[in-house]
């Protein structure tokens, strides 16, 4: 993509990004609704609309920001409300909750690649679609992965964390739980330090 601009790869990048993220937060409410609480559902979250789950700030704002002067892109989705009083066995189905998330990250992952391979088979007779689909497909598995390695990390409030508070013992998960107003701060430290990108290259 090194020879696309910036617009150009901004095109290419929205619908990937826009689908990673409304398909993580549905996978959420879903599993939630699966497992006893409807909340998400009776508010209108569980929609493949992107405008039900878009931050103003953290999904438009800041990453067009970054994006455009930036060497790093950090950004976030409007969560789906889950209340775990209404879950049938609340510590477990809460990490089920939470893997959701990334699972349908790597579902998504692999469908894009699917879409590269599409664009790849039309090259030779429909270079107008097969480019698209190629360039799409990378973004979306790119997107895909570093959004699956990143709420798999053990910070609260990520997936990754919520799958750790599940697992760890309930006064261990109780400490635990205290570290989360900090969480985002301990992500942007890492992001800007360049160790988070390290571990998510290794990962991705």
């Amino acid at each position: 993509m090194e020879d696309l601009t910036k617009v150009q790869l901004f095109v290419v990048w929205v619908l990937p990004v826009l689908f990673a993220i409304t398909v993580h937060e549905v996978a959420h409410g879903w599993m939630a609704r699966r497992l006893g609480d409807s909340t998400a559902f009776m508010l209108g979250r569980l929609t493949l609309n992107p405008l039900r789950h878009i931050d103003p700030l953290g999904t438009v704002v800041l990453p067009l920001l970054l994006y455009f002067f930036s060497p790093f892109v950090f950004g976030w989705a409007k969560p789906v409300p889950v209340n775990w009083r209404n879950l049938h066995h609340p510590r477990r189905d809460m990490a089920l909750v939470a893997l959701a998330g990334p699972g349908a990250n790597l579902l998504m992952a692999i469908f894009w690649a699917l879409m590269i391979k599409l664009g790849v088979l039309l090259l030779p007779v429909l270079e107008w679609l097969a480019l698209p689909l190629v360039y799409m497909g990378g973004a979306g598995v790119l997107i895909n992965a570093i959004l699956m390695a990143l709420n798999m990390m053990p910070v609260l409030p990520l997936d990754g964390g919520r799958i750790l508070h599940a697992l760890l013992p309930p006064r261990l998960g109780q400490a635990f739980s205290t570290l989360e107003p900090y969480g985002l701060f301990i992500i942007v430290a890492l992001l800007m330090s360049g160790l988070l990108g390290k571990v998510l290259g290794l990962l991705v």
